[in-house]
């Protein structure tokens, strides 16, 4: 009864979604103390409590930041993606050019003191969403304005050029992310077009300039080539087949020994070899696709534009994510570094998508003073 009143009392907003973070989170910590079974024998002597402690507390860590998100007051956004924006630029130049190398990329800055990396490219998306709702909502009446689209257009194309200096997948997601919120923001189809010409043009040439230009080509043309199937497809396809409908039971992977990043980018494969299509395949792709509708509803209940196209931008930007990461363990897209939100193991990208989470539910609390915004 306590904890029924407690929930009543402190978890607002969709509840839905709260059963949706819910499940994907203990889902989470079964499937990732599996898949990192093999890489503490390798690393830690078999201490596989290392990783499932560390990864349990950030998974926790971001839940909780989805608590304290949702209790504030949506509109208080809006001004915190402005810093958050200007603060992103200097963060992703020095990632990529004096920042932390792992996997042949430097994404990631080295926070001192407690020695944890994160990905700026996180605190860019969340912050370049959240400005582009705050704009799109404010100067609803200047859309003709092409002062006020040019600025609009001119973020979208830096921020998604200083992300494909390292990170081509992840641009691409918020480039496209930002072309549909600026679509149901009913900006004129020139300025999308003008949108779409200066992400390609800015983004192909820091793609080429940065370090992800061999990567990215080659990873297309193995996609492209019907021939040729790389080697974490392969073993991704491996895993999907023993999964089958029923799959092999809790624990019991055989790919996660063969199977590279079998706990971040490719732990849509290993769910659905422990647990096959019928018990975790298909729900998990049921739950992301709920979210995407809970979503839409908070959007079309909301009272305010910015709310509105708030919660459309995060809420795209986390499926479309979802889907490209599981696209890639079924072999419909080319490989890419694209982790399930809230299901793979993650550092800090953890705590942004319960950020993101919070945002769209504190959208759905509809608390917004019109007079703020």
């Amino acid at each position: 009864m306590f904890l029924r009143n407690w929930i009543h009392t402190h978890l607002k907003g969709d509840r839905q979604i709260w059963w949706i973070v819910l499940y994907l989170s203990i889902m989470s910590i079964l499937v990732v103390y599996s898949a990192t079974g093999t890489k503490a024998f390798r690393e830690l002597d078999g201490n596989t409590e290392v990783f499932l402690l560390k990864h349990g507390s950030l998974l926790l860590i971001g839940v909780a930041c989805t608590y304290f998100a949702h209790k504030i007051n949506y509109v208080y956004y809006a001004r915190l993606s402005k810093y958050g924006l200007w603060l992103s630029v200097p963060l992703l130049l020095w990632a990529y050019f004096k920042g932390t190398n792992l996997n042949d990329a430097s994404r990631w800055v080295t926070i001192p003191i407690i020695n944890q990396t994160f990905q700026p490219s996180d605190l860019a998306k969340l912050s370049l969403i959240s400005n582009l709702a705050a704009m799109l909502a404010k100067r609803q009446r200047f859309m003709s304005d092409p002062v006020v689209l040019i600025n609009l257009i001119f973020w979208i194309a830096l921020i998604c050029a200083l992300i494909v200096l390292s990170n081509t997948s992840t641009a691409l997601l918020l480039g496209a992310t930002c072309f549909l919120l600026m679509y149901i923001g009913r900006v004129p189809i020139r300025y999308l077009t003008i949108m779409v010409v200066a992400c390609i043009l800015f983004g192909g040439i820091a793609l080429y300039v940065g370090e992800r230009w061999e990567t990215a080509k080659n990873r297309v043309l193995t996609f492209i080539n019907s021939d040729t199937i790389g080697y974490q497809v392969e073993q991704s396809y491996i895993a999907l087949a023993n999964g089958g409908i029923t799959g092999q039971g809790p624990g019991n992977s055989h790919q996660r020994n063969t199977l590279p990043n079998p706990f971040s980018d490719f732990i849509y494969a290993i769910i659905v070899e422990e647990y096959g299509l019928l018990l975790g395949g298909i729900p998990v792709v049921l739950a992301y696709l709920w979210f995407l509708w809970r979503g839409m509803k908070t959007l079309q209940k909301a009272t305010r534009p910015f709310g509105g196209l708030l919660s459309a931008g995060l809420t795209f930007s986390l499926v479309f994510q979802a889907f490209a990461s599981i696209c890639v363990a079924i072999g419909m897209a080319p490989v890419t570094g694209q982790p399930l939100p809230l299901l793979s193991m993650g550092g800090t990208s953890l705590i942004f998508t319960g950020l993101a989470i919070g945002i769209v539910l504190s959208v759905s609390r509809d608390e917004a003073d019109e007079s703020k915004i």
